[in-house]
């Protein structure tokens, strides 16, 4: 503790007289007495101007050097153009939270965010997810016009480590139209959960995981009947957020246009479809749950994107909730509406940020340094 303090003193010495403290240095200082979280702000438009950000992932640990990505790096999907035209974005964008912070610029400039993938396939979604065998999955829904009279098939593009398109997997059936993903990672294998948001359904992609690429095994429909339907605002509405629970092997799903987060049994095991599985939480704070994620402290996280029962007085929250339906905080991203979409977190104890959420309000992603369980 003594050596710490000193390191502190050091550290605001150094900052007084305008040098920057090593970060080793500047961690310490902040064991010392720190009040304030950390938390990283940084604009999400690349160099191409793309707008709206939807997805966000953290690249998990032991994932293979050699590639601009390292474990803690975000990375973070981007739906619309420079022209913010829905469904027209076409680049995967790079964060790296000990690093330098990219300013804000107004939407429809260029901005300076680092871009890890550019697709030939537009309209980018929250379908974003990072094996540890060194693969980036992608989805997206795309449109020529922004509008839902020109919505088409999506497709779910599988990148590697140096941000090199390997494969593209394309099926009307289980990949109409890939909205949102959930990754079960057991290294050589891995299940893949998909929520396509135009047929209201939820796939399973059981993959073999190589050192040079993935191969699909198994593709099996798990889940049906959701609301699905056009939308002004969010181009179409549908089940976005997946969030898996290993332990149960229950996946859990956020149904935006029925408002409500269902549990779905038996997802990573079952041979056919079943129904939407069990509604668990469908409180009034709902607000059209899009991104779904666990927390550490074993909780739910899932964003209101306010195209389902809207309020100007609550607008863009993340909500966490228990496993039993149990309302617990409201966490609020942008004084306007429509903000919250994509969250990510990390469960494990080595990385110092562990949660993040993107605002589509100024296209920004917000990365937080937050408490995790004692035990």
């Amino acid at each position: 503790m003594q050596r710490k303090r000193i390191l502190g003193l050091i550290a605001r010495a150094m900052l007084s007289i305008g040098v920057t403290a090593p970060l080793s240095m500047a961690a310490d200082a902040e064991n010392v007495e720190a009040f304030l979280p950390r938390l990283i702000v940084s604009s999400t438009i690349p160099a191409n101007g793309d707008l709206n950000p939807y997805g966000a992932a953290f690249v998990p640990q032991n994932f293979p050097p050699g590639g601009p990505l390292a474990p803690g790096d975000v990375l973070i999907s981007n739906f619309n153009n420079f022209n913010n035209l829905q469904g027209t974005g076409t680049t995967i964008v790079k964060l790296t939270p000990n690093g330098t912070i990219v300013p804000s610029v107004a939407p429809g400039s260029r901005g300076n965010a680092a871009t890890f993938f550019t697709s030939k396939l537009a309209g980018l979604t929250t379908a974003l997810g990072v094996l540890r065998g060194g693969f980036v999955l992608v989805g997206n829904v795309p449109t020529t016009d922004g509008t839902i009279k020109t919505i088409s098939q999506g497709a779910l593009q599988v990148i590697d480590r140096h941000g090199k398109l390997l494969n593209t997997l394309l099926n009307g059936t289980f990949l109409d139209s890939p909205w949102d993903l959930a990754i079960n990672d057991n290294g050589t294998q891995a299940q893949v959960f998909v929520s396509n948001v135009l047929s209201g359904t939820v796939s399973r992609l059981d993959l073999a995981v190589g050192p040079s690429n993935v191969t699909v095994l198994h593709m099996t429909q798990i889940a049906m009947g959701y609301a699905h339907q056009p939308n002004a605002a969010a181009l179409v509405l549908g089940p976005t957020g997946l969030a898996y629970d290993r332990a149960a092997d229950v996946l859990y799903v956020a149904s935006t246009a029925d408002n409500t987060i269902f549990a779905v049994p038996r997802a990573g095991t079952f041979a056919s479809l079943v129904t939407k599985g069990t509604p668990i939480f469908a409180s009034p704070v709902l607000r059209g749950p899009l991104g779904l994620a666990f927390a550490p402290n074993g909780n739910l996280l899932t964003s209101n994107g306010d195209a389902v029962n809207g309020d100007p007085t609550h607008p863009s929250e993340i909500i966490e909730f228990t496993k039993s339906g149990e309302f617990v905080r409201q966490f609020n991203v942008d004084a306007s509406q429509g903000g919250a979409f994509g969250i990510a977190t990390v469960l494990s104890s080595s990385p110092p940020f562990n949660f993040a959420a993107v605002d589509d309000v100024p296209n920004v992603i917000s990365v937080y340094s937050l408490p995790r369980p004692s035990n």
